[in-house]
């Protein structure tokens, strides 16, 4: 970002477009991360306005008003009030959809009463012939006394306008207040509150006093008789009322010269979709439908890419053992890194195809109705319908799940949605899931056209959402935490979704799992390598001993190679850890090579994959180079002579990861949203009790 570059903030209310609004603006040219001290995502973009002149594009989370009820929304007023004068905006670009216009005002109203630059960008006005709406533009905007411009955003019109606009408000720099707030509320009170300072506005005096935020420059002095107004909390509740009341009556007035709504001229689909996609019996039957083709997608779709990257991997390996020397690195890149990396990029297809789903039911407006449909059963179990959007996020990944709760006024309500929500099936244990599925059910077709495979990945969600569930109900029941509750949901318009937002969302999505999940499985490969080739003196001897023994002088010589590669990993550091669980772990029917995947994988479940094909690939003789799924489905169990990988076990550690909360990052998150360890150390244990005691009954019964 150089000096001259426009700081741009976008801002709006959910579901205006506004996402679209910034990938036209800003493409590929984006960046995602943290504003600072917290968590939440901070999208900013680079803007092309013209030959000479760029605009760094900043996309703040979706808001009704400057009067924050979640962390979200705080966001936009600490932005707003130069909390940080580096994120302080020159321009503020508000987006507002032509079909609630009346309630974007809103945000509109407070916005230009903060006196910085502002640009209206009206979204969907392809949408307005057939909602049968009318504006008289050059009224409005003299009305609103800033810059309009109509838009498209998913159709990439009015985005050049957009653009000259920005630049127009940059250059003007001054901008006037649209309602102000002392007129119809108390002169005399207002009047003291300008005067306590010149360099900001009224209102931004105003938000200071009602929501305790200021700004960076602010003087001690200014801060101290900002306090003094909040003595009388009563009256600025009531004054707050009011200026809502009065806002919207400002707001009436102008629409009702500058927009019509004729109805008799609509062709509206909505209603009639609604009819069936929120209907008490039909949305949910539609739901499951729903679920359904997309876990049969996830296999079916993928299977290819699948296999081609896994035996791509195995090439490689080979390769890179018959042309590089004998060595230690050698033996780290073949035996480590590749099959550790490669038990990751195996799983691209499915992560990308199950974001790629999520994506458009977000993108053409299914996913609030779901959250409507969804209300009153959460309610029951101390949920409400916003709690949907976290559960069905969670089969992506818990932590921005998690985050998303923040749109949950209730506390309660709130923290229950984040301690049940890691039950919901992650990204990270579909390559988990994937892999034991391909291995111990049949790809057959169940009733000529249903695959058993997809059903199985089908039955393991639905196990995952279930227990949340009834966690959810039992938490209800016995946290004592008292809050108020209420719900309010919007219904976007149903719109074809933008294959450019969808391809950023994907894009992003698989491309975060993928280098956040590849640089926990490098670092591990690399440690489990080490520690899997040294050893104390047994493991020096293992060589010479097995040589020795003399069961093995009748052996073949691939055999004996073998055999001393067992030992020499049975005897090295990892494969002492390992033994030294398994007491533990073989009633659940697990190894102690499944102990150490198991141990390594609590920092990321998908690290469970590339334990073991890094484990393999060391016990492995020189010349097997067969893929991560081959050496699982030939490992054999000494005692009883039989596939290791049997339906029993397969069916245990699929249980084990379907209720394990193996995962630090969201233990970290759940500490930051909840403010203590109390409530991640509670997930961690109970989750793991769970785990174990379900894993052991699933065995044995099988078994």
């Amino acid at each position: 970002m150089s000096n001259n570059d426009i700081k741009v903030a976008l801002i709006g209310n959910p579901n205006t477009g506004k996402t679209s609004l910034f990938n036209q603006l800003t493409g590929l040219n984006q960046k995602v991360g943290n504003y600072p001290g917290i968590t939440v995502d901070k999208k900013q973009g680079i803007c092309k306005l013209s030959a000479t002149q760029n605009a760094v594009v900043t996309d703040l989370p979706g808001t009704y008003s400057i009067n924050p009820t979640s962390l979200d929304e705080s966001i936009v007023l600490k932005t707003l009030l130069k909390k940080d004068i580096k994120e302080s905006p020159d321009v503020i670009l508000v987006v507002a959809d032509v079909e609630n216009l009346k309630r974007n005002l809103l945000l509109f109203s407070q916005i230009k009463d903060l006196e910085v630059p502002t640009v209206l960008a009206i979204n969907m006005v392809d949408q307005m012939a057939k909602k049968g709406i009318s504006i008289d533009l050059s009224l409005l905007k003299k009305e609103l006394n800033t810059e309009i411009v109509l838009i498209s955003a998913r159709k990439n019109e009015g985005i050049e306008q957009v653009k000259e606009a920005i630049i127009r408000c940059h250059v003007a720099a001054k901008a006037s207040p649209l309602c102000g707030i002392n007129h119809q509320i108390d002169p005399d009170y207002f009047t003291k509150l300008k005067e306590i300072s010149t360099s900001y506005s009224l209102y931004e005096l105003w938000l200071m006093v009602t929501q305790n935020s200021y700004p960076e420059a602010i003087t001690t002095e200014e801060k101290k008789k900002l306090i003094a107004f909040k003595q009388d909390t009563s009256k600025l509740k009531k004054y707050q009322h009011k200026e809502t009341i009065y806002r919207y009556q400002e707001i009436n007035k102008i629409l009702k010269k500058t927009y019509i709504v004729d109805k008799s001229k609509a062709t509206d689909l909505r209603s009639k979709l609604d009819k069936v996609f929120t209907h008490k019996i039909f949305g949910y039957v539609f739901f499951v439908f729903l679920l359904l083709v997309i876990f049969q997608s996830v296999f079916d779709w993928a299977s290819l890419p699948m296999d081609f990257i896994d035996s791509t991997f195995a090439q490689i390996a080979d390769f890179a053992k018959s042309s590089l020397p004998e060595g230690v690195f050698t033996d780290l890149l073949t035996e480590g890194i590749i099959p550790g990396i490669g038990g990751v990029i195996i799983f691209i297809p499915q992560i990308a195809i199950l974001f790629l789903f999520i994506a458009v039911l977000e993108e053409t407006g299914y996913m609030s109705r779901v959250v409507f449909l969804m209300d009153k059963i959460m309610r029951r179990f101390g949920m409400n319908g916003k709690s949907v959007i976290p559960l069905i996020s969670g089969t992506a990944c818990a932590i921005p799940a998690i985050m998303a709760t923040r749109t949950i006024s209730s506390w309660k309500e709130r923290l229950i949605t984040i301690l049940v929500t890691p039950f919901t099936t992650c990204s990270a244990r579909l390559p988990v899931y994937a892999i034991l599925i391909a291995l111990i059910i049949p790809n057959t077709n169940v009733f000529g056209f249903l695959n058993l495979q997809g059903l199985v990945l089908l039955s393991l969600y639905g196990l995952g959402f279930f227990t949340a569930i009834l966690a959810a109900y039992i938490l209800h029941k016995t946290l004592d935490v008292k809050s108020k509750s209420f719900f309010v949901a919007e219904m976007p318009n149903y719109k074809l979704p933008s294959v450019k937002n969808v391809f950023y969302e994907v894009l992003e999505k698989t491309k975060s799992f993928v280098l956040e999940a590849g640089k926990i499985i490098l670092a591990l490969s690399i440690v489990l390598w080490f520690l899997a080739s040294n050893g104390p003196s047994a493991y020096k001897n293992a060589e010479k001993n097995t040589i020795e023994n003399v069961a093995n002088k009748n052996i073949t010589d691939a055999e004996l190679q073998q055999k001393i590669a067992s030992a020499k990993l049975e005897n090295s550091y990892i494969g002492i850890l390992g033994k030294t669980i398994e007491p533990v772990i073989k009633p659940l029917g697990y190894d102690w090579k499944i102990g150490i995947a198991l141990i390594t994988s609590f920092a990321a479940r998908e690290v469970f994959v590339g334990t073991l094909a890094t484990i393999y690939s060391v016990e492995a003789d020189d010349e097997d180079t067969s893929t991560i799924k081959e050496k699982m489905a030939s490992e054999v169990n000494p005692e009883t002579g039989k596939k290791r990988f049997n339906f029993p076990v397969g069916m245990s550690l699929m249980v084990f990861y379907a209720f394990a909360m193996q995962c630090m990052a969201t233990l970290a998150i759940v500490k930051r949203e909840t403010k203590t360890w109390k409530w991640p150390l509670i997930q961690l244990f109970g989750m793991a009790f769970l785990a174990y005691v379900s894993a052991l009954f699933t065995y044995q019964i099988l078994n």
